[in-house]
């Protein structure tokens, strides 16, 4: 298995044998089931579809339907894929199993950042902004953004005002502290993208 899919529930702290405070964030893993199998006659390659979060029924399609009632699972709130190499150790409907993992192996997680809404340059690009005095005019806005003679024109990729946060971000080569497959939680060092309650998509990294 090359990763699992999991829920974030928050940060907390751990401390090292010499005293040292290190950050952790807490991953539950508990309703990672798997949903279909891919095989390489019919998909090309091996693979495992896996389900996690609840959703209710009525806010599934037919076909999502169907498609759940085939692995015998509730419906799930997100679905992703990942390529293995053995299929027969995985059962439709079951628990992904936690043994390709260990403490002090490295993983790369992908996650959806915080959405802020739209936000302005200092919030958005940390821009210094103008004088806070009483008889500047000039506070928060975004200034000069180019010259009228030339290039004419406002340069693509300018730090302007616009929608922050709500993309997806990916955190390489995260150490994981801790494996604890009775409470079916992973324990990663620092922070990952996202909310409280959102996704993480956990693969095994392989950059060594």
């Amino acid at each position: 298995m090359s990763g699992i899919l999991g829920i974030k529930i928050g940060m907390s702290q751990l401390f090292s044998p010499s005293g040292e405070k290190i950050p952790v964030t807490l991953v539950n893993v508990q309703n990672c089931v798997v949903v279909q199998k891919k095989q390489l006659e019919k998909s090309k390659y091996y693979a495992v579809q896996l389900g996690v979060g609840d959703k209710s029924p009525h806010k599934v399609s037919r076909a999502l339907k169907k498609h759940f009632e085939k692995a015998n699972v509730k419906p799930t709130q997100w679905l992703r894929e990942f390529k293995v190499s053995d299929l027969e150790k995985y059962e439709l409907g079951k628990p992904v199993p936690l043994d390709f993992l260990k403490p002090g192996d490295t993983v790369d997680v992908r996650g959806t950042t915080k959405g802020h809404g739209f936000s302005g340059v200092v919030k958005r690009w940390s821009f210094q902004g103008g004088p806070a005095a009483h008889g500047s005019r000039f506070h928060r806005r975004i200034g000069s953004i180019g010259n009228r003679t030339f290039p004419k024109k406002v340069f693509k990729g300018k730090h302007m005002p616009g929608r922050y946060g709500n993309e997806p971000c990916m955190v390489l080569n995260v150490v994981c502290l801790d494996v604890m497959p009775t409470e079916n939680m992973l324990v990663l060092k620092g922070s990952l993208p996202g909310p409280t309650h959102g996704l993480l998509e956990i693969r095994k990294s392989n950059r060594g």
